[in-house]
């Protein structure tokens, strides 16, 4: 039998220094899905990896899944094992189907009810689809994420105040700035969480923005929306020394901003004081650069308590979401009752056009051959339905006999007989 498991490695509970040695990179996804697409007994698979989590979901022949997925998140990523083990969730079945629509709906996010995430989960979807490990079962179970997160969406009020990860770094940037419309932000990247930083800032009077990216093409289409500037990451540390505030979330996979450069820049500002914000995973910015005396540095896992402040208004809508996501999953749970039949009605058709096939080659066969055409066509039916009838019969005589020996063993409920 089939199942479906899930392995996750999430905020909930692991720092942010596990979750970077464990996130998978964007170009490394297709390899990481054929590997483990290639492990016995797992017929199908997808990987989620963001900033909060990295997720693995198959589908599994095998009773010892979680050990499979434990060994190869930790081979592939080459960590001890034992060092992980305390940081991974593990879901089976109807826990691992609440959970993908929990992660779909952000309910299982950092910061409750956030949208980014179905992108994400759509994206890591999409990477498997063309990759080839989807099979029906999988394809059915984020299909069934979707819609059950679009059902949330739209029933319930859990997406509708502003609290997402970007919004809670800008509200973080208040703490240290009382004016941020004064201050000189550069953001790092241009993905959708730094067009989001851009927007809040906009929103908050920020004029003096510069948005730094490997492709300068990408860092334009941002930076055009809100009269910034726009540069490579080749001359950002020409002119990091500018900012007041560094927002950085790019896919590097070593960090991009180290301790000199920083040390550099503090000389050049006169040691004027820097915020700096590494909402990437893995970090762009080096943890000894926190040591710096005049840079306040924040990681995602900061962004906590700017999180709880703010999010009151969710957690009303939190009861509705989860009513919605037990009822979607009864309706999952009764399409995977019939998922045993389509696999024996697909097994039969399979083995009925193999037949077929060979009956059709010998009568094709004894037909070149010069053989009487109404003899080989009535021969060729004959062949046909014996072979085809022969399974069908077979469980019904099969079933019949279970039935017989198990009345074999019924005591008669008749009275006893006058002597």
């Amino acid at each position: 039998m089939s199942n479906i498991a899930i392995l996750s490695v999430n905020h909930q509970l692991a720092s942010v220094d596990v979750r970077e040695k464990v996130a998978f990179a964007a170009n490394d996804l297709t390899d990481a899905l054929n590997k483990l697409k290639s492990i016995d007994k797992i017929s199908a698979c997808a990987i989620l990896s963001t900033c909060n989590r990295s997720e693995i979901v198959v589908v599994s022949d095998s009773k010892n899944a979680k050990k499979i997925l434990s060994d190869y998140l930790s081979d592939t990523h080459q960590i001890e094992r034992g060092s992980l083990d305390p940081y991974f969730n593990y879901f089976e079945n109807e826990n691992a189907i609440e959970h993908i629509c929990h992660v779909a709906t952000g309910l299982d996010s950092l910061v409750l009810g956030e949208p980014q995430i179905l992108g994400q989960l759509k994206d890591a979807y999409h990477t498997a689809k063309e990759a080839g490990t989807l099979n029906k079962l999988l394809e059915k179970l984020f299909q069934h994420a979707f819609s059950t997160a679009k059902k949330v969406r739209t029933d319930t009020q859990i997406g509708s105040s502003p609290v997402s990860v970007a919004y809670c770094a800008v509200k973080l940037s208040e703490k240290i700035f009382a004016d941020l419309a004064e201050q000189t932000v550069m953001l790092i990247g241009a993905g959708e969480m730094i067009e989001l930083c851009a927007q809040h800032l906009n929103q908050k009077g920020v004029k003096n923005m510069i948005v730094a990216n490997r492709t300068v093409k990408n860092a334009k289409k941002i930076a055009s929306l809100y009269g910034a500037q726009s540069i490579s990451l080749k001359n950002f540390s020409s002119v990091i020394h500018q900012a007041d505030i560094i927002i950085s979330s790019t896919a590097a996979s070593v960090p991009i901003i180290g301790k000199g450069l920083i040390e550099t820049a503090l000389k050049l500002r006169k040691h004027k004081p820097m915020f700096m914000l590494d909402i990437a995973v893995p970090r762009d910015i080096e943890p000894e650069v926190a040591r710096l005396d005049d840079v306040f540095l924040y990681t995602i896992d900061d962004l906590e308590q700017v999180v709880n402040d703010n999010i009151g208004s969710r957690q009303r809508e939190k009861i509705m979401a989860e009513e919605i996501i037990k009822g979607q999953n009864k309706n999952f749970a009764n399409w995977l009752k019939t998922l045993p039949s389509e696999q024996i009605i697909q097994s039969y058709r399979s083995n009925a056009n193999t037949i077929k096939d060979t009956a059709i080659e010998e009568a094709l066969k004894k037909l070149k051959n010069g053989g009487d055409s109404e003899q080989i066509i009535r021969k060729l039916a004959d062949q046909l339905t014996n072979k085809l009838l022969h399974a069908p019969f077979k469980n019904i005589k099969q079933a019949t006999q279970e039935q017989l020996n198990q009345c074999e063993g019924c005591v008669p409920n008749n009275k006893s007989k006058k002597t």
